[in-house]
C-alpha cells in the first residue's frame, strides 16, 4: 500500500485537511479541541504514513510525510503538531529488531491507535533532568510523576514518555509507553501558552500507575539514530505550514478588497504595487520555507537509508544531516515570523479584526519557535561550520545515569 504520487495523497488527505481549515479560526475564538479532526486523520491511516507497506502502512519518505504535515498544518498547526509524538514513536518503532513488542506496535498503529507524548518535566535544569520514577513493588512495575509539554497526550490512546528507574550503579532513563485510559493516569489541558492552544501540551500526571515491563526501555540501550533531529524537523515542517497558511490568508483578504487609503497608488488594492510587493514577499518567504523543509527533509532520508539494523548510524553522517535541519529550522522560523508580521500592511485595522484570527499564525509559530529557541541552533551551526563539531554530541546528557532526581 503506497502513497507515492502527490495525486493519490493529495485524493486521501486534502479533504480532510481541507474540512479542518475550514473550522480553524473557529476552533481558535472558542478554544475547541479538535477531537473529531484528529481521529477522522487517524481513520484515514495518517497515523500509519510511515509504517512499512508490509506492515499495513503507507511507506512514506520523511520528505513526503513532512510535506504532509507542512499541508496539515497550513490548515491548522495545532492538529498538525499534536501529531509530533506519535511520528517520533514510529520512527522509534521503525528502527526496533523485529519482537513480539515491535510486531504488536506495528498493529496498534497500523489500527489507527494514536501516541501521545509525555516526557519533558518542570523538574531539574535542562530535559534531561526527570524526577518520575517507575519502581518495582511486589512485583509489580508502577510509574509516578508529572509531566508537562505532554502535546497530542489528551487525543492519544496511548502514552509514551522518559522515567527513572533504580539501578545498582545509580539511576537510569527508561522509556515506557501506558494506556491513556490506565487507572491512575490524569491528562490535564492546562496548557496557558498565547499560540498553540489546541495541541494539549499541558500537564500529564501519574498516580500509581502499572507498566508492563515490556515497555520499559534503557535509553543506554538505543543505538545512534535520527530521532533527535527528526522532532526538530517535526517543527521545520509546521511552521513550514504556517507560512504557507499566511500566504493563503493574505491572498484571500486582498483579493476581494475594495477599500484602500488616501496614499494608495491604485483605486483597487490588489492592482496596487506597494500591496503586490508585501504579497510577493510573503509568498517568497513561503516558498524559502517550504524549500528548506524539503531539503533538511532530504538529508535525514539520508541518515535513514544507511541505518544498519541494531548498530545504528555513523556520527559524521548524522552530524551533518542534524546541521542541516538546523539551518532550516533557524531561517523557516525567521521567514514564517517575518511573514506572519508583514501580512498586516496590505489591511489596515481590519485586518486585525478579531473574528479573522490572522494574529494567530504569528503567536502559533512564535509558540513552535520558542520549543527550541533558535539562538542556540544558530551557535551549533557555527560550530559546525567553523570547528566541524557537530550537534550529536550535545545530546549524551539526555541519555547519561544519574540526570534523574528523586
Amino acid at each position: 500500500m503506497t502513497l507515492h504520487t502527490n495525486a493519490t495523497r493529495d485524493a486521501r488527505f486534502a479533504p480532510l485537511f481541507d474540512d479542518i481549515a475550514a473550522g480553524a479560526v473557529r476552533r481558535e475564538r472558542e478554544r475547541l479541541l479538535p477531537v473529531a479532526e484528529v481521529r477522522a486523520l487517524a481513520d484515514a491511516g495518517f497515523g500509519k504514513l510511515r509504517l512499512p507497506a508490509e506492515e499495513g502502512g503507507y511507506d512514506v519518505s520523511l520528505a513526503e510525510l513532512a510535506a504532509l504535515v507542512r499541508d496539515l498544518a497550513a490548515a491548522d498547526s495545532n492538529v498538525a503538531h499534536l501529531w509530533r509524538g506519535h511520528f517520533g514513536f514510529v520512527e522509534l518503532v521503525r528502527l526496533w529488531p523485529d519482537s513480539p513488542r515491535r510486531r504488536a506496535w506495528l498493529d496498534r498503529i497500523a489500527a489507527g491507535e494514536i501516541v501521545g507524548n509525555a516526557t519533558s518535566e518542570t523538574t531539574g535544569n535542562t530535559l534531561a533532568d526527570i524526577a518520575s520514577t517507575v519502581t518495582e513493588t511486589g512485583g509489580r512495575w508502577l510509574l509516578n510523576g508529572t509531566k508537562f509539554y505532554s502535546t497530542g497526550t489528551l487525543y492519544a490512546d496511548w502514552i509514551y514518555g522518559a522515567a527513572g528507574r533504580a539501578t545498582a550503579d545509580g539511576v537510569e532513563r527508561v522509556t515506557f509507553a501506558v494506556r491513556r485510559d490506565a487507572r491512575g493516569v490524569v491528562c490535564e489541558d492546562d496548557w496557558d501558552g498565547f499560540g498553540q492552544a489546541h495541541t494539549a501540551s499541558g500537564t500529564t500526571r501519574f498516580v500509581d500507575v502499572e507498566v508492563d515491563p515490556v515497555e520499559i526501555a534503557s535509553y543506554r540501550e538505543a543505538p545512534l539514530s535520527h530521532i533527535q533531529p527528526f522532532f526538530q524537523l517535526y517543527l521545520v515542517a509546521v511552521v513550514a505550514g504556517i507560512a504557507q497558511a499566511v500566504e493563503r490568508d493574505v491572498v484571500e483578504f486582498v483579493r476581494p478588497r475594495t477599500r484602500t487609503y488616501i496614499h494608495a497608488n491604485t483605486e483597487v488594492p490588489g492592482e496596487d504595487p506597494q500591496v503586490l510587493e508585501v504579497i510577493g514577499r510573503v509568498a517568497s518567504d513561503a516558498f524559502t520555507a517550504r524549500t528548506l523543509l524539503t531539503a533538511a527533509a532530504h538529508a535525514l532520508d539520508g541518515v535513514v537509508a544507511t541505518n544498519v539494523p541494531g548498530q545504528g548510524v555513523e556520527r559524521e553522517v548524522l552530524d551533518a544531516a542534524e546541521n542541516t535541519v538546523y539551518q532550516a529550522q533557524v531561517t523557516v522560523l525567521d521567514v514564517t515570523l517575518r511573514a506572519a508580521t508583514r501580512m498586516f500592511e496590505v489591511g489596515g485595522a481590519s485586518a486585525t479584526y478579531r473574528d479573522r484570527a490572522l494574529d494567530r499564525h504569528w503567536r502559533n509559530a512564535r509558540v513552535v519557535a520558542s520549543h527550541n529557541p533558535a539562538i542556540y541552533k544558530y551557535r551549533m551551526v557555527g560550530e559546525h561550520a567553523l570547528h566541524g563539531r557537530g550537534p550529536v554530541d550535545s545530546w549524551r546528557s539526555y541519555h547519561q545515569v544519574g540526570r534523574t532526581t528523586f
